[in-house]
């Protein structure tokens, strides 16, 4: 066992033992233990388990987001002061003020990457567990918490005449005669996969940053993302075994969901998400919520204050008194 297995055998187990919990839970309420949609709903269990884990995360992420657009503004004003600047200790200075700013607003650059990063490893154990399926049955081994027994029900399970060990690149690993079946699946999969993460993406950049936001460096750096993340998962699914589509795929579809009832219900500050928020609560009747309360009377404030700044600067221009004929 090299360094990598090492590191991921506790993984191995914890997604292999999920996946067995919740095919014999649906084994005892009558679906066959050997059918592939049976060990499909158990991968499906395993995206709800570990996705409900990291909702936590996901309202972490969600809140260094929003830092991240708040502090837009002071970076574009550091981002002046310092530029043309290249000599070390301007770099260094701007680098201080730069962390200073992260810190202050509670955020980092990498904060919308964290989800992703924590299922990476789940992920790569889901990986080496369904690509290993065929190897261990032919050899009589388990693998993770997969008795022998459940290894060889999964090697010989499929869906829609494609075996859930298949893959677009490599093709059904017993050499059954399914190639038409894994190709068609497998694309069709590959494509909800990358729709689902670009419209996802494109969600989030059209309907849920601030003028600001949108015009800040850090922008340009995710529109890259929008594009680039799609593409990569789209190259790779080619090699990706049915039963990790699918987990990929399904996840990819709770994220979908999940920012959509955040930008519907708790959208970001001054987004078009936000003002249309404010226009359904009108048109009910409802009174605005705290955030925009709060900018209504700031805005009246910052009129009033104008309008008084403006009338003590105007000058009083004296009267003149008609003289007295002699």
């Amino acid at each position: 066992m090299d360094f990598f297995e090492t590191i991921m055998f506790p993984f191995q187990w914890l997604v292999s033992i999920i996946m067995v919990g919740f095919h014999e839970g649906l084994s005892f309420i009558g679906m066959p233990a050997a059918s592939g949609w049976t060990w499909t709903l158990s991968i499906i269990g395993l995206v709800l388990v570990i996705r409900a884990a990291l909702i936590p995360v996901f309202v972490k992420q969600i809140k260094a987001q929003r830092g991240m657009q708040l502090l837009q503004p002071d970076l574009k004003k550091l981002q002046t002061k310092y530029k043309g600047k290249t000599d070390q200790l301007s770099r260094q200075a701007m680098a201080q003020e730069q962390m200073a700013l992260y810190k202050k607003h509670g955020t980092n650059p990498f904060s919308a990457c964290l989800p992703m990063l924590i299922q990476m490893p789940f992920f790569f154990a889901l990986f080496q567990v369904l690509s290993g399926i065929t190897t261990k049955a032919k050899a009589g081994e388990g693998i993770g918490a997969m008795s022998h027994e459940q290894v060889v029900q999964f090697d010989e399970s499929s869906i829609f005449g494609a075996p859930l060990s298949a893959s677009l690149l490599h093709g059904d690993p017993n050499g059954g005669n399914s190639a038409v079946a894994v190709w068609v699946l497998s694309i069709i999969m590959i494509l909800a996969m990358t729709a689902s993460q670009f419209i996802t993406q494109k969600q989030i950049m059209a309907k849920n940053m601030s003028e600001e936001a949108l015009a800040s460096p850090f922008m340009r750096q995710q529109k890259m993302m929008l594009y680039i993340l799609p593409l990569v998962f789209g190259i790779g699914g080619i090699n990706f075994p049915i039963g990790v589509l699918i987990y990929w795929t399904t996840t990819n579809l709770w994220t979908m969901g999940q920012q959509f009832f955040v930008i519907r219900r708790m959208p970001t500050p001054g987004s078009p998400a936000a003002k249309a928020l404010e226009e359904r609560r009108a048109a009910k009747g409802l009174p605005p919520l705290l955030g925009g309360k709060k900018n209504a009377e700031a805005e009246a404030e910052a009129a009033a204050a104008a309008a008084a700044a403006e009338v003590r600067a105007q000058r009083v221009q004296p009267q003149r008194k008609n003289r007295k004929k002699k």
